[in-house]
């Protein structure tokens, strides 16, 4: 990948209040069309406040949000999914009491190719088979892990060209926190560009490419994963290792 290469999104200076606060001091962050990028922080860190500034759903104190060669800043969220750039929200969103199909079928309300989109379903069953075993279950009968899958599984169905992740691994056991980040992996595999956030610092930048580190707002280090997980600061602050 070229390093020069236009990037699919770029955050300019970007700056975000929320309850009065400014949680978001002026960032900048790029993601390169193919790459699986993670931003990690603490709780607070204004990781959650970010996204939801990319997607419009809080507007920007400053700065500009560019998608795919175009500043989007402010532009509505189901404008964005039309463009091809989906979020999984933290607490997954799910529509409770709709089946997985029906869950999934939401998913896919700006498209009419109807062929395509039972072929993505078998894809998503594929990617999630303990989905395609509860398939006419509501949504609001399974479980926590269960939830993560279908809330993917639904933003998949768009076929996105960015897919903006919060949090996956919140409050998953660890079997399904492997299960999810497997997914992760496989879905950018794909050519499927990610932007990762979450808590976990080991294992979101086991799986990313490149990483941004956020404290307070700001962003104190970015740079390639791998370096970042060996890096002293990271790894006395986000992993647990002292110094």
């Amino acid at each position: 990948m070229s390093a020069d290469e236009a990037p699919l999104l770029a955050l300019e200076r970007v700056a975000v209040s929320y309850g009065g606060i400014q949680a978001v001091k002026g960032i900048d962050v790029v993601v390169r069309k193919g790459e699986l990028v993670c931003l990690i922080g603490a709780n607070g860190a204004g990781k959650t406040t970010t996204l939801k500034g990319i997607c419009g759903l809080l507007p920007l104190k400053s700065g500009h949000v560019r998608y795919d060669g175009r500043d989007v800043t402010g532009m509505r969220s189901f404008r964005l999914v039309r463009r091809g750039l989906v979020m999984v929200p933290e607490g997954r969103g799910m529509f409770g009491a709709l089946t997985i199909e029906e869950n999934l079928a939401m998913g896919a309300y700006i498209r009419d190719d109807r062929a395509a989109i039972r072929d993505d379903v078998e894809r998503v069953f594929t990617l999630f088979p303990r989905l395609k075993e509860r398939r006419r279950q509501t949504a609001g009968t399974l479980s926590g892990g269960e939830q993560q899958m279908l809330a993917m599984g639904r933003a998949l169905m768009s076929r996105p060209r960015l897919l903006l992740l919060d949090e996956p691994s919140m409050g998953l056991a660890p079997l399904m926190v492997h299960k999810v980040f497997e997914t992760i992996i496989a879905v950018s595999g794909e050519g499927v560009t990610i932007l990762l956030i979450e808590q976990n610092a080991k294992l979101a930048l086991e799986v990313s490419h490149r990483g941004y580190v956020m404290e307070s707002g700001e962003i104190t280090l970015d740079g390639e994963a791998a370096a970042l997980l060996h890096n002293p600061k990271v790894r006395s602050a986000y992993l647990g290792e002292a110094l």
